[in-house]
């Protein structure tokens, strides 16, 4: 009964379930809501606003929500040594990441569908796991392993051309024609998408490139947050001003005043401003503010839940809003990254505690090895009477 008191909750519905729920819906509105933003009719590449100031707005509501979250949760001081603290200057190099992999994010939704790009963008997984494989030095077990091939192989199935699938497997004999006529009749091709405007610019070659470089920068970026600050005191709120902050200067400096700075100058910062742009931003903003909610209240698992049903309600609302085609391979492909995505959150099985017990009794550690901060000399040796014993 305590513990179920002491779960945190609002309006008497726990934190946990209100973040996730907000978490799925705001993975998804976002990228339908960036993806429209980039391609709504009336606007195209000379007339539609510059994504540099989004990412440098999005940066600055960020750091202002959090601020007010963190000085009401530490006070004015503190709040304001612990962000300008001595090791303050490490967030700087994941801010300048997390700022390109932003950029890299409106390059990508303008050239990809909204569903394709965010079963793509899952690559971040095994890009995250590369990094902490090489740097952290963590090993995975087969499971992990076998989930990142499936992974690899659904995105695989999503990106390649339907006429390319069709093909080979017509090869095979085998039809990939969806009930309900999703595959169009020779001859008579179909009009995707409403006649947006922004469509007849899409280049799928360049959005791809786009979602692999954001996701190695976003693998590389969370493991290098987790290796330097690991074992810090700071709170999350605090971090996340820390990096809002430092993230400023790459967006000004880069995105302002050397990639568009002649463009602001000749249209102005605020060109090609509507509510869908400034909506798009919010939710943006609002992204990094619900995932540190998620980090709080609930487990990686649950959070991976939420982004795959995501990518469910992203699917479903391309073909209504934007009539993207669904094709055999995307749904199979989707299918893959689904359950991949389940499969590498899950904890791996622990060893039973006589498994455990009967290693450490025969765990020989070499001399030159042992160091004072190493983990294998936390657990005792046994005596060498009784490793003779058993060895007899």
């Amino acid at each position: 009964m305590s513990s179920q008191q002491d779960v945190p909750r609002l309006f008497h519905i726990p934190l946990k379930y209100i973040s996730l729920v907000t978490l799925t819906f705001q993975n998804s509105a976002l990228i339908l809501i960036m993806h429209y933003s980039r391609v709504m009719p009336g606007y195209d590449s000379s007339s539609r606003y510059l994504a540099s100031t989004a990412v440098l707005l999005n940066e600055i509501i960020k750091l202002g929500a959090c601020s007010a979250v963190a000085v009401y949760d530490r006070g004015l001081q503190k709040a304001w040594r612990e962000v300008f603290s001595n090791d303050c200057w490490k967030l700087a190099i994941p801010a300048c990441l997390y700022t390109v992999q932003n950029s890299l994010q409106y390059v990508a939704v303008s050239n990809l569908d909204a569903a394709t790009f965010q079963v793509t963008y899952q690559l971040k997984i095994i890009t995250t796991a590369a990094f902490s494989v090489t740097i952290l030095h963590r090993s995975l077990s087969p499971m992990k392993w076998m989930s990142l091939v499936m992974l690899t192989l659904g995105i695989a199935l999503v990106q390649l051309p339907h006429d390319v699938v069709s093909m080979v497997a017509s090869s095979f004999n085998l039809s990939l024609r969806l009930p309900g006529g999703s595959d169009d009749e020779p001859g008579t091709p179909k009009q995707e998408h409403h006649g947006l405007k922004g469509e007849d610019e899409m280049n799928r070659t360049l959005g791809l490139v786009a979602v692999l470089i954001a996701c190695i920068l976003s693998g590389l970026a969370g493991v290098y947050f987790e290796k330097v600050l690991k074992g810090a005191n700071a709170s999350l709120w605090v971090r996340n001003v820390q990096l809002s902050f430092f993230s400023l200067f790459p967006a000004f400096l880069i995105g302002i005043l050397w990639k568009d700075g002649a463009a602001i100058a000749e249209k102005g910062f605020f060109f090609g401003y509507n509510p869908v742009v400034w909506t798009a931003i919010g939710f943006q903003a609002g992204g990094g503010i619900v995932v540190a909610l998620c980090v709080n209240f609930a487990d990686n698992i649950a959070k991976n839940f939420a982004t795959s049903i995501s990518i469910l309600i992203s699917s479903i609302a391309s073909v209504y809003f934007f009539d993207f085609v669904v094709t055999a391979n995307f749904v199979l492909g989707a299918m893959l990254v689904l359950i991949a995505t389940y499969l590498y959150s899950k904890p791996d099985r622990r060893p039973s505690t006589a498994d455990t017990q009967n290693k450490e009794e025969y765990r020989l550690v070499p001399l030159e090895s042992t160091s004072s901060d190493d983990a294998s000399s936390q657990s005792p040796r046994p005596p060498l009477d009784k490793f003779n014993e058993k060895q007899q």
